[in-house]
């Protein structure tokens, strides 16, 4: 035994809030407590025995006087340091053993060393060694609850001695075990002190007591008794070795363990995790459904305005839609059609004139919409042929009677026929020749109109009697500017008509206008969908919340063999983060599903995932997890060790 005192207490009192005045557990505390002494204090219950052992071993902290630990002031010390301490120096054997109900018996023992940055094989071999040691080979897999009260206080010394345990604090090692078993302890705890070991058992047992070679009375927070014992010789120190490993391997072990204690806090109340992850779920799904939905309509918009016509221009008679003098004005003709369609920037113009007429075939009539083009109609109409051919120039130059329809007409005039390419069709009383069929083209006409397409001079012929156009179709050059070809044709048409009697309608416009639209909807369910997000991540707070309060014991544990703060503040943000990306995850499945589900339906609009939207999901689980965990965590990590012990 040294002559320098290892612990050295000067003038210390410990008062606690009671009312108008604290009370004071402890009052001026003098005492010495030399390497390889075993030491009992003893005292009557509230005497204050237990609030200098906390306070010996750095869970508590004195309201005045000072307290040094081999020379070093402990009021200097961070939280940081305390816990540095703790772990590298004290080992404690509570009297209820406060073991990790989670984790088996090898599991609780080698915590210490995880906090100590250990290496995973060398803590193992050295958890099996101590537990070995202490007659519990055959227990290694045992959680707490299967084992006896001897066992569990066996277990709760092997993680004491787990970082080399240079000072033993018991806090009535033996008061929860039967005589036999606290016997067993008391032998433990004198072969510790043999080997070099400081021991100091608190205990109100004289009898275990006397198993000291000094005993230490308290009464009322003072010092009433400091005598030595003769019944044992004093043990030579020994300085134990404290387990470590590098700063990466501390931070990867303290990370696994975290991420470990995470799933099995979770795994351990399935449904409250499960009802947790529910708000993720449903903000997760929502978000990534609405945005592939908006982005289905957004194609789809786009494909329907391609219908009318890729990059095209059309242009009619008169002021603008529903002017009552359209129909007079007669100056839009085929020489218009034909300099546009000589323009640099345009890639193909027709001439187009409708009438309304009656088609027949046998027995059958029907309406039908008669348009009268130009050959280079489909191509600008990007039109899609089913079957056959289309009219050419010379059908428009000789006024052809050859007719294409359309998929609608083709159905309905010629229901029992294979083809009907090459068969008679009467367009009022004018017979014409089917020579082709094309897809229906998505529009704004009703889905059931019939369509037929003849040469516009065999229309202006033979139905209209009238040279002037319904409109003029142009197509815009890929490489030319919409707003500036738009801009060139009235320049043009005004200069040939000496009027300005005439209006475009621009389909990139509609297209601009409709797809700004949807993209404001998909906005504004999105919102409505961030919300429910923001009401799950207020969700798992309060859940963390609540777990955090469930488990102020396991933090108090946790903190007494050596867990830093961040230690804290990392497990229990991993959970937090872990339940966001578990939700967020089956939050993406959901919105899979449902798209899935949409397709299988035979919908008209489709789910388009991305990749952006489904990585910003999970970014947004893991951002949820971080914010709405954070509040629970820090307020975990900020728990005084000793006040979480003493929570029931």
């Amino acid at each position: 035994m040294t002559d320098t005192p290892l612990l050295t207490l000067r003038g210390v009192s410990r008062e606690f809030p009671s009312g108008d005045a604290p009370v004071r557990v402890l009052d001026s505390i003098d005492l010495d407590i030399r390497a390889g002494e075993f030491v009992a204090i003893v005292g009557a219950s509230g005497s204050g025995k237990s609030t200098l052992m906390n306070i010996l071993g750095c869970l508590d902290h004195p309201t005045s006087g000072e307290y040094r630990v081999a020379g070093r002031p402990v009021a200097d010390l961070g939280a940081d340091d305390l816990a540095a301490l703790r772990r590298e120096r004290f080992g404690f054997i509570f009297q209820r053993y406060q073991l990790l109900p989670e984790l088996t018996a090898l599991g609780n023992v080698e915590i210490p060393a995880i906090y100590a940055g250990t290496a995973a094989t060398v803590r193992d071999a050295r958890a099996r060694e101590l537990l070995t040691r202490l007659g519990l080979a055959d227990r290694l897999g045992h959680r707490p609850g299967q084992l006896s009260g001897g066992q569990q206080q066996r277990v709760s010394i092997a993680r004491a001695l787990m970082n080399g345990g240079e000072i033993i604090l018991a806090d009535e090692p033996t008061g929860a075990l039967d005589s036999r078993s606290g016997e067993e302890v008391l032998r433990i705890l004198t072969e510790l002190n043999a080997e070099g070991r400081t021991v100091i058992v608190v205990t109100h047992d004289m009898h275990v007591a006397q198993r000291a070679q000094r005993i230490v009375e308290i009464a009322d927070g003072r010092i009433v008794s400091d005598r030595a014992s003769a019944a044992f010789p004093a043990a030579t120190a020994k300085k134990q070795t404290v387990l470590g490993a590098s700063a990466f391997v501390a931070l990867a072990s303290r990370f696994r363990e975290s991420f470990w204690m995470a799933i099995l806090a979770m795994t351990a109340h399935r449904m409250r995790t499960f009802l947790t992850m529910l708000g993720i779920v449903i903000g997760i799904s929502a978000v990534v459904a609405v945005v592939a939905l908006g982005e289905g309509a957004r194609r789809k918009v786009i494909s329907n305005i391609a219908s009318l016509g890729t990059n095209t221009v059309e242009i009619f008679p008169g002021k603008g839609f529903g002017d009552p003098k359209a129909a007079k004005i007669k100056t839009l003709v085929i020489s218009d059609a034909e300099i546009l369609a000589r323009q640099p920037y345009a890639d193909g113009a027709t001439p187009t004139v409708s009438a309304s007429s009656t088609l027949r075939v046998g027995a059958t009539s029907a309406s039908a919409q008669v348009n009268g083009v130009g050959p280079s109609y489909f191509k600008v109409k990007a039109s899609v042929l089913l079957e056959g051919r289309l009219f050419d120039e010379n059908a428009a130059r000789t006024m052809s009677q050859e007719a294409v329809i359309d998929e609608t007409t083709r159905d309905t005039m010629f229901p029992d026929v294979p083809s009907p390419i090459g068969r008679m069709l009467l367009v009022d009383k004018v017979p014409c020749t089917v020579v082709g069929v094309v897809k229906k083209q998505q529009g704004f006409a009703a889905s059931g109109v019939m369509t037929v397409f003849l040469p516009y001079s065999t229309v202006q012929a033979r139905f209209l009697g009238d040279p002037s156009l319904r409109s003029i179709l142009l197509r815009v050059s890929d490489d030319a500017d919409m707003k500036a070809a738009q801009s060139a044709v009235e320049s043009l048409l005004e200069r040939r008509h000496a009027a300005s009697d005439f209006y475009i309608f621009n389909t990139d416009d509609i297209r601009q206008s409709i797809t700004a639209t949807a993209t404001v909807l998909t906005l504004l369910i999105a919102a409505i969908a961030v919300i429910s997000l923001i009401v799950g991540g207020i969700g798992v707070m309060n859940i963390m919340l609540v777990s955090v309060s469930e488990r102020v014991k396991e933090i108090g544990v946790r903190m007494a063999v050596g867990a830093r703060r961040s230690d804290i503040l990392r497990q229990f943000l991993i959970e937090s983060v872990l339940v966001c990306l578990v939700g967020g995850t089956l939050g993406i499945l959901t919105a899979l599903a449902i798209g899935a589900a949409f397709t299988l339906s035979g919908a008209s609009i489709t789910f388009v995932f991305s990749t952006w939207s489904i990585v910003a999901a999970f970014l947004c689980s893991t951002m949820i997890g971080v914010v709405f965990g954070w509040l629970p965590a820090h307020s975990a990590s900020l728990m005084d060790p000793v006040e979480a012990l003493a929570r029931d």
